[in-house]
């Protein structure tokens, strides 16, 4: 019993120094292969079909006079307010968006690449409520924002602040955008999102950044990173195509991604959905290179079906990964940047369900080389609640792909057959060689929040479920927070004298 205790305590110890040994974060690259569902006659099959969608049946952009000018000025064929581009046009505007960029960050050393065999990790997006176990389910409010992004600067397994991590439901609508950029710069020193809650709301966002980091600076690489959101099915409307037009002038970078349910908003054919989304998307891009030719973009989908039953989201399921995969590949085709995955799930705590949800999500992702994964931690309910407890195991379980996307060595140190084979005689066992102690820091990655302990001993401890040690994590990293140092004095009174003079001139009126 004592050398259980002992042990234990030392365990404790262990993990508790490896969490404040690996809070400075580090970007992988994703080494391992990626998986091709299509293959190439099957995208060549997609990429005539996105073609087909665009010049024959059009995206619809919706309320925006200028936007249709823009279309028109540039050689596309505008009937109302339907947009009709060939094959030519798409090639031509898509061929001007990068490959892949780096995004600033507070502290240089998190400035993240977008792109080119990278993949950056960002916490959920949008949800209104938050929920844990000591309170339930409730309207997430600013101390809530606050807590949520201290987590996520907590963690070594995600490399970007995100942006409406949950939204501050107790500050006024029509300026609390400017209390959360200032929030993720004042609690986190990795990139963050800018706002497209409307149009002014994005120039807000620029002029913060430009403040954070100076005008030219951010021109030549993007401080911010917004997401374009595609009514689907084929529409862009006038919201977010203010903020599109504002990003895009700015040179700031953008995930335009379809929000899409098959058997909804798209077809319950794969395929279908595929070219669909991959169309709505590209659309976008043209769009903005259109405004200015080199803007960063990314291509991005989110996809799920629908219970065709109920009505409701599925999320994990198989026909979502389809969409996944084959997207990545047109990604890839057009030698673009791809967003998609995410640690999704329909169940309301972070439970078995949630658990084998999100994985089915993450995964497969990982598989597909996304390089940005917005809400890959804390997503619940179908998007509409953050939680405390899944935002730590997510975490947790992104510090496994980092090792997944490693890959492993076959090399000459790596078969040493004398040191591999050879120093075990035939029923002996590798604890004790020479190999092994070498390598036993680094050899596998370990989890410090699942429990591994044999039976008596996890009963001894009271059976605690894997809620209550994420429950008992979280606190533990708010208690153990320190606030970044990036930003001088100078520069934080800067930006919060910017966000004080922009809460007085924006009128307090409802938001529409």
């Amino acid at each position: 019993m004592s050398e259980r205790r002992s042990r234990r305590r030392r365990q404790s110890s262990a993990d508790k120094q490896a969490l404040n040994a690996v809070v400075k974060m580090t970007q992988p690259l994703n080494n391992t292969p990626p998986y091709e569902l299509l293959g190439p006659a099957g995208t060549e099959k997609i990429v005539k079909a996105i073609e087909t969608i665009l010049k024959d049946h059009g995206m619809e952009y919706l309320d925006d006079p200028e936007a249709l000018e823009i279309w028109r000025k540039n050689g596309a064929k505008v009937d109302g307010t339907m947009v009709y581009i060939d094959e030519d046009m798409l090639r031509e505007f898509v061929g001007k968006a990068p490959s892949h960029f780096t995004q600033l960050a507070p502290n240089p050393a998190n400035n993240v690449t977008i792109g080119n065999g990278h993949m950056c990790f960002a916490p959920v997006y949008g949800p209104p409520f938050v929920t844990d176990m000591d309170n339930g389910r409730r309207e997430g409010t600013y101390e809530d924002f606050v807590k949520l992004i201290k987590l996520s600067a907590s963690s070594p397994w995600l490399h970007h602040s995100g942006g409406t991590i949950c939204e501050p439901n107790d500050l006024p609508v029509h300026n609390r955008h400017l209390d959360m950029l200032l929030a993720h710069t004042q609690y986190n020193d990795r990139a963050f999102m800018g706002s497209v809650t409307a149009g002014n709301n994005a120039e807000d966002s620029i002029k913060f950044a430009e403040v954070l980091y100076g005008a030219d600076a951010i021109r030549e690489n993007p401080a911010l990173i917004s997401l374009i959101n595609v009514s689907s099915p084929r529409r862009y409307d006038d919201r977010m195509l203010a903020c599109l037009k504002a990003y895009a002038r700015a040179k700031q970078a953008m995930v335009i991604s379809p929000f899409g349910f098959s058997g909804a908003m798209a077809s319950v054919s794969s395929a279908a959905t595929i070219a669909q989304l991959a169309a709505e998307s590209l659309s976008g891009i043209v769009f903005s290179q259109m405004i200015n030719a080199g803007t960063p973009v990314v291509m991005g989908v989110f996809q799920t079906n629908i219970d065709l039953q109920s009505g409701a989201p599925v999320f994990g399921s198989p026909e979502g990964q389809f969409s996944l995969f084959g997207i990545g590949e047109i990604a890839r085709h057009y030698n673009l940047p791809y967003r998609s995955g995410g640690a999704f799930a329909s169940s309301k705590i972070a439970d078995a369900q949630a658990g084998y949800e999100s994985i089915m999500s993450i995964y497969p992702a990982v598989q597909a080389h996304v390089n940005f994964m917005l809400h890959a931690a804390g997503w619940l309910e179908g998007g509409l609640a953050t939680g405390y407890e899944k935002l730590v195991l997510d975490a947790e379980m992104l510090g496994a792909l980092h090792k997944f996307m490693q890959g492993f060595e076959v090399s000459d140190a790596t078969l040493d057959l004398d040191a591999t084979i050879a120093a075990v005689p035939p029923g002996g066992h590798h604890l004790g060689t020479e190999y092994t102690m070498k390598h036993f820091r680094d050899a596998f990655h370990r989890n410090t929040m699942f429990d591994y302990d044999p039976f008596e001993t996890w009963a001894e401890n009271g059976a605690p479920t894997t809620m209550e040690l994420a429950n008992k994590r979280w606190k533990q990293q708010l208690k153990d927070y320190q606030a970044p140092t990036a930003l001088d004095d100078a520069k934080k009174e800067e930006l919060a004298a910017f966000v004080a003079k922009r809460k007085e001139e924006i009128p307090a009126v409802a938001f529409i």
